[in-house]
């Protein structure tokens, strides 16, 4: 099995809500610069897998960090609203309907005979909330863990990590891997099994973050 494939996450990440408090400031640049480096994919995802196209997705991205700096000291005091993740979930959602329910008014407003046809808005993804949680559920790990990849890439051995890459993300024969990068099956291996740990440590701090 791919290694890659076994770095799994926990179903469940609790929101640590000192960090959470420390977003409200928009002054605080370092922590949305983290927070949107670690969730801009996971929404841009689900937009496209929502079928939206990328323009649009790119808008649900915007529009739902925006919800999220507006309405987080209403999250933090309403423990009705759940967890963190579904928090966002929700959040998600309700952008990538308002984002269906413009392409349908615009689309009902072209002129007669274009040959496009209307938008039925009963259709948008608020009448399907169980597909878009499948599809939140599994990008919700897939997204940790490349957000932990990002990071272990930005603070290690350039070679360590082209080995990690070719040898484990795109699966190359390991002999292959050496003739390309002029390194031994050891060194593969060992490449391979520290950048694994540092991945697997990082997952474990991004969820210890958002606890």
């Amino acid at each position: 099995m791919n290694l890659v494939m076994t770095l799994r996450v926990e179903d469940q990440i609790p929101t640590r809500y000192s960090l959470l408090s420390r977003l409200q400031s928009w002054d605080d640049q370092d922590s949305w610069k983290d927070f949107f480096d670690t969730y801009w994919r996971l929404i841009y995802s689900v937009a496209l897998k929502s079928g939206l196209t990328e323009s649009e997705a790119q808008d649900v991205v915007q529009e739902t960090i925006i919800s999220v700096a507006k309405d987080l000291d209403k999250f933090k005091h309403d423990r009705k609203l759940g967890s963190f993740k579904g928090w966002l979930r929700n959040l998600t959602r309700w952008r990538i309907a308002d984002q269906f329910r413009k392409r349908g008014r615009l689309e009902t407003s072209a002129a007669p005979g274009d040959g496009i046809n209307p938008l039925d808005l009963a259709e948008v993804p608020d009448s399907a909330p169980d597909d878009l949680e499948a599809k939140w559920e599994s990008e919700w790990q897939a997204n940790l863990l490349s957000a932990a990849i990002d990071r272990v890439k930005n603070r290690i051995n350039e070679e360590h990590f082209q080995i990690f890459d070719l040898y484990v993300i795109q699966q190359m024969p390991v002999k292959m891997v050496a003739q390309i990068l002029g390194v031994n099956i050891g060194q593969i291996y060992l490449a391979k099994f520290r950048v694994a740990t540092l991945i697997k440590k990082e997952v474990r701090l991004l969820e210890e973050k958002w606890r």
